[in-house]
This record gives C-alpha cells, structure tokens and sequence, in this order.
C-alpha cells in the first residue's frame, strides 16, 4: 500500500488499532541520530515577536503576504537547523489587528508538501479557517480574509492544520501569534511583553529530529523549550507590564512558577477576564491555551522562571521529576499602576442543545515492549496508531459530520475524557464557557472567563456552553497534536 492510499485510509477513518500497536515504543526514542547532549546558546536578551508590517492604506483593513518556506535558523553555534517557517521567521511574525478590522491575508505556500492555516480561537468563517479539505498545494495560493467581530479582543495564534502533517508541520514551525486590540482596552495604559513558548528535539547535527512511535503514543516533547524562539534568554520586567503568554508546544504542559512571585491571570484564550483573578503561584499552560498576566512581587528579585513537574499521565513515560528552568528574569521597581478591579462584562451563554463526547485511547500502554526505531513525522508511516485515540469511538473522517447544530443557538456540550491520559480539548470557530467540571467526588465551577482550548484530565469531565454563529463545519479536536493526527478530532455542522 503506498502512501497516497495510507493518506486515504486515515483520512476516512478505515484504520483501525491494530493489535500491533501494542508491540510499539519502548526503544523508538533510538531512531536515527541521537537527539544531541550538548546545550543551545542561551542567556541572550529575550528579543520581542516581529510584527508583520500592514500593507494596506485603508483605515481597518489589515493586509499582508505569509509565505511558507524552509529556513536554516542557527540555533546550535555552526550547526544551523531546518525550520518551515512563515515568512522565513521563526516564530512567524506577530499579527495585531483591532476588532473590527477587515483581516486580509495572501498566503503563498513555497514547501514541497501541502499546508494551509487555521486561525486557531479566531470567530472566521469555516472556509477561511484552514479546514483539513481547503489545504493549499505545494506552490499553491489563496486569500484569507475574515472581519474580526466587534468584542473578539483577545491572545490569539496561527498555524498550520495540514491533514496529515499536522503536527510535524508544528513541531518544524509553521506558527505564529495574532493579537486582536480592544477599541476601549482598560489595560492600554500597561506595557506589554509577549512570551511565545514552543519546543524542539535536535539531532547532533542540528536537524530537527523525527517523532518516534512513543511520540505519537505519548504526544511529542522536545528537550530544548524556547521563548519566542530563544533558549533560556534574559527578560526584564520593569513596573507593571501586561504579559501575553502562548503554549504552541505539541504536547507539553507548562507549569509556570517564578519564585518570589505570582501570577494574577486578568485574561485567557478569548480575552479579558471580568475582574482580576487572585493571585496564585503557578500557572498550568496547556498545548494551545492563552493568558494574560501580571506579576506580582513584593521586592525586586532576580529569580528562574520554571516548568514544575505535572503529570499528564503519559501511556508510556514516567512524569518528570525536576523544574524545567524556562529563562532568568529580572524584576525591577517601576512605574506601578494600580488594575481596574472591573476589566469586562462577561455574560454566559444560557444552557442549549446539549451533546456529549467521549475521549478515548486505544492502547493498553501495560502491554507495551518495543524494539521499534522507526522516526517519522507522518501518521500513516505508523499503520498500528491509526485511529488509536477517538472521539465517541470513532477516528477522524473529513467526509463525516459527526454533530449538527443550528446557527446561533446555545449548545451545551459535556466533554468525558475517557482515557488514562490527560487530553486538550479545541474548538474551531467559537469561545466557549467553562461552567463545571468534575474529577472522581470533586466538582467545581470556574470563574468565567472566554475559552477554546481546555485541559482535561484523565476521566474528567467538562460541561461548556458557546454559540456558533456562521453556518459551516467546525472542528474539535485534541490538541495534542499527535493525537489530533491519530485521529481525536471530529466535525461540527452547524445548520
């Protein structure tokens, strides 16, 4: 079978588990060259996203040209590694609109592979959302172009949704962060700083390496963590600043922790919170999700920041043991300012058609013992995976509508996450409310705040409610984006 015909197989959710897949993993993390020992260049002032300059003359409308391309970036001293990038850049550059703006993007794909964009916790139309069908071919092109709703304020990223290639694409690059201003924004006063976290495995000749088979199983994490593409730089914080933090790793849950100080969260994926959070002293970043923060110290302090374990309850390996050091950070006495103690008006969506989805994984990680040392970035080099991780029991197919809704009526959705292992949940199109979870005996209400991205633990439960308002398809998946590609994502029909 050759890999056009793999392609067409995963894509229709023909693949299932096979009892091979059990045989997989235990030694994959052998393939090819060994990941390399040796430390990248770190220390270096961390430096701020470009921004991608706007073309267009016209008042609210935001125009420009991203190009997908391969770069060498050095980030080994000698050894420079090949990235897809956007606009030769890595992270892509910086996209700042402000609501309302008509958003109007050229995108020129120069790879060798198809690719497309989504515009990941964005409110665009489903045919401009970069759906697995609506790729762009090698040397293709198309224009994007959405208006940006009054009230979408908010930290928002672009990458790649590739069928497929998704999550090699990812791990090689092809990301980016978009802010969308408030016209009457409580914070405007604050500086800003923006920490785009992502993270990369490379071989000893600077190579980025393959995903291994307990990479796909496990969903991948690199051993160098960077921000905004730097490894462990310097960052200055002076005052009162606005912090934009973004999680584009693949897999990688970042437990934030600043010793000597907290983290008062006044935003989330969709924008402002009604009213500042209390302060707290970590911070659980997962793959995807998007906060704003302030942080509060009592006296100046040069400190680490950290990754503290968590345990995600990988299939495979074991949860790491010892802080993750990210970057060391200066705080310095500044201008200070005292934050509005009313940000916005948040009103939740009322309780609607409700729909439920199971997460499931198929493997029994017990009966895992692998002499395997295959590396690809593409599922369907891993038959025995395909359509291993599920959403009420089926693998991904996108000629499937696996829910309908109708356009602009309250859904109330309960999300079970049925597997041993913690999953992301995304939602394409549309911010939703958190309005409970539920852990063995323990159930909560969250504070209210705009989400599309959520982390679920092993057998948790969720309950969110949100409004989509374009009719088309939209997506859901994990994302974990190796579990994406193995098939955790379904479609929305929204009628």
């Amino acid at each position: 079978m050759n890999r056009r015909d793999l392609l067409r197989l995963f894509a229709a959710g023909m693949l299932a588990a096979a009892p091979a897949a059990r045989a997989l993993a235990r030694k994959s993390a052998k393939a090819g060259e060994k990941p390399v020992v040796s430390t990248l260049v770190s220390g270096k002032k961390l430096k701020a996203l470009p921004k991608l300059a706007n073309q267009s003359k016209r008042p609210g409308v935001f125009r420009a040209t991203l190009t997908a391309r391969a770069q060498k970036i050095e980030l080994l001293r000698g050894k420079p590694t090949g990235f897809l990038t956007y606009n030769g850049q890595f992270p892509g550059p910086q996209i700042v609109a402000t609501e309302g703006d008509t958003v109007e993007i050229d995108f020129r794909n120069q790879l060798d592979q198809p690719t497309s964009i989504h515009w990941h916790g964005l409110p665009v139309p489903p045919l401009q959302d970069g759906n697995p069908p609506d790729v762009v071919e090698a040397g293709g092109r198309r224009l994007y172009r959405f208006t940006l709703p009054e009230g979408s304020a908010g930290t928002y990223w672009y990458h790649t949704q590739a069928p497929g290639l998704l999550a090699a694409q990812m791990y090689k690059g092809l990301l980016g962060s978009f802010i969308v201003r408030a016209k009457d924004d409580p914070l405007r006063a604050l500086p800003e700083q923006h920490w785009l976290f992502s993270d990369v495995r490379l071989r000893k000749n600077g190579a980025i390496a393959e995903n291994t088979a307990r990479d796909w199983i496990d969903g991948r994490e690199g051993q160098f963590v960077l921000i905004n593409g730097q490894y462990r730089p310097r960052i200055r914080i002076t005052g009162t600043q606005r912090i934009r933090i973004w999680n584009a790793c693949n897999a990688r849950c970042l437990q934030l922790a600043l010793p000597g100080c907290r983290f008062i969260v006044v935003g989330t994926d969709g924008g402002l919170l009604a009213a500042p959070a209390a302060p707290v002293e970590r911070l659980l970043v997962a793959p995807g999700e998007r906060y704003e923060v302030i942080l509060q110290t009592v006296t100046p302090l040069n400190a680490t920041l950290l990754s503290l374990p968590f345990d995600r309850h990988k299939l495979l390996d074991a949860p790491a043991t010892e802080p993750l050091p990210l970057a060391q950070i200066s705080v310095r006495e500044g201008k200070t300012r005292a934050l509005p103690q009313t940000l916005r008006a948040i009103e939740e969506p009322p309780t609607g058609l409700r729909q439920e989805l199971a997460f499931t994984a198929m493997l029994d990680e017990r009966a895992v013992r692998s002499e395997d040392d295959r590396a690809s970035g593409e599922p369907e080099d891993f038959p025995e995976l395909l359509a291993m991780f599920r959403i009420n029991g089926k693998s991904y197919d996108m000629r499937r509508i696996d829910l309908r809704a109708p356009v602009g009526k309250a859904l109330d959705w309960t999300l079970h996450n049925k597997s041993r292992t913690d999953i992301v949940f995304h939602l394409h199109g549309a911010q939703f409310i958190v309005a409970q979870r539920t852990l063995g005996n323990h159930s909560e209400r969250p504070p209210l705040a705009w989400k599309d991205t959520l982390h679920l633990r092993a057998q948790e439960t969720a309950r969110i409610r949100f409004v989509q308002r374009e009719k088309g398809i939209r997506l859901f998946q994990c994302q974990i984006l190796e579990y994406a590609a193995l098939g955790m994502m379904g479609q929305l029909e929204v009628q």
